[in-house]
């Protein structure tokens, strides 16, 4: 079957369609034929440093897909041959990620795609959901404290702000001034424009300062301004200070704790991938398709992704 493939480190030159093999499922898995499989910044990772010592290349990126069950391995009954489904996918593993056209996962890790939503819409959702889901659990917000989220705009950004404020929580997004009416349409209560200065922008709408920042942007350190004392801080992509990574019982700044989220643990997580599913079904979570390519296109989906700017996903469609 088609995969995209990573033949080693580099720019997107290194992507190619190729065969490779596959299995049946095993106890507790499930085998979906693809028929989207969104780009993430994830696999811009990937793809410029592959995938470390243990697991040479090629290597296949993307970590949500969504299509339709094509087989069942023992002990599963809660999904059918024939459902539509959306899954999240760990591609640091030999079998690789979403991106190939019969992939075999767990069944934990796959649920129906939410009611009225393409197959390419939902493919937008596992992972980038599990991070808003895991990331504001990790926070630990109550009802009525404030969250500011770096980047409003983006995906995970939208899918942040329509958790939060499901919640209770009061939200306030940065946006360029394109868009605030979007950030406004997903839930947020206040958007603030994107600036130099994230803390201004924050404080001048709540001066005490957020009980947290959601950092989707890359902030770091940056964001520390506009958290309160004793507050926290949630960064999707580890703690990566001043280009060193440091542990996290050095960093200290006015008590505010530090939590780098690492998805990996939730991608069985079935209760929040149910609950993604239905926050999909009730039009909570916008599902934002920017560009459908062929996965001949690979390479094109990485450059939309790198350039910036997009307001949603490219998708590899099968």
């Amino acid at each position: 079957m088609r995969a995209v493939m990573i033949t080693k480190p580099g720019n997107v030159d290194v992507l190619e369609l190729a065969d490779r093999p596959t299995r049946e499922p095993g106890d507790g898995e499930v085998r979906i034929a693809v028929k989207a499989a969104a780009v993430n910044p994830t696999d811009i990772t990937l793809r410029k440093r592959g995938a470390g010592p243990d697991l040479p290349p090629p290597w296949t990126p993307g970590m949500e897909a969504a299509g339709e069950v094509e087989s069942v391995g023992a002990g599963v009954e809660r999904l059918r041959v024939g459902d539509q489904v959306m899954a999240a996918v760990n591609p640091y593993r030999p079998e690789g990620g979403a991106q190939q056209e019969l992939l075999v996962v767990p069944a934990a890790s796959v649920v129906a795609i939410p009611d009225g939503a393409t197959l390419a819409q939902a493919s937008t959702l596992p992972m980038n959901g599990l991070t808003a889901m895991g990331g504001l659990e990790m926070l630990s917000l109550h009802d009525g404290d404030t969250l500011a989220i770096a980047g409003g705009a983006g995906l995970l950004g939208s899918y942040v702000i329509g958790v939060a404020s499901m919640r209770g929580i009061r939200v306030i997004a940065d946006a360029k001034p394109e868009d605030e009416e979007l950030v406004k349409s997903f839930g947020a209560d206040v958007v603030v424009p994107r600036s130099a200065s994230f803390g201004d922008a924050i404080r001048a709408v709540a001066p005490d300062g957020a009980d947290a920042v959601f950092d989707t942007a890359l902030l770091y350190r940056d964001a520390f301004p506009a958290i309160r004392d004793g507050g926290g801080l949630l960064v999707v992509r580890g703690w990566d200070a001043d280009n060193t990574v440091t542990p996290l019982h050095e960093v200290e700044e006015r008590g505010i704790r530090v939590h780098p989220h690492v998805i990996t643990p939730e991608l069985q997580r079935t209760d929040l991938l149910e609950a993604l599913r239905g926050l999909g079904s009730v039009g909570r979570l916008k599902l934002r398709v920017a560009r459908e390519l062929p996965p001949e296109e690979a390479a094109k989906a990485h450059r939309l992704m790198e350039a910036g700017g997009l307001r949603g996903r490219a998708v590899i469609v099968f």
